[in-house]
């Protein structure tokens, strides 16, 4: 049995020609100009995302605990030894 393979265009194939190399270079230009002239609004922006992102932080990181659940099932021991009571087994 012949498994019939269907003719796909090769991508590196492509980037090897002349105009592969041309389109890459191109994008690296482009990229470079956007980044270049667009610096001034990214860092202007920048104190904005870092307030922005103390609530996505706490919001995603208090998944993992439960919340601001009932906190009734903690006792609060001590953990150093000279601050247990005598009461205190551990």
């Amino acid at each position: 049995m012949h498994s019939q393979r269907t003719s796909q265009p090769d991508l590196s194939a492509f980037l090897r020609s002349r105009t592969g190399i041309v389109l890459v270079v191109f994008l690296a230009v482009a990229a470079f100009y956007l980044t270049a002239e667009h610096a001034a609004h990214v860092f202007g922006l920048l104190p904005y995302g870092l307030i922005l992102l103390c609530p996505i932080m706490h919001l995603l990181m208090h998944r993992g605990h439960g919340g601001h659940g009932d906190h009734s099932g903690h006792e609060h021991r001590a953990a150093h030894p000279a601050e247990r009571t005598e009461g205190d087994e551990r």
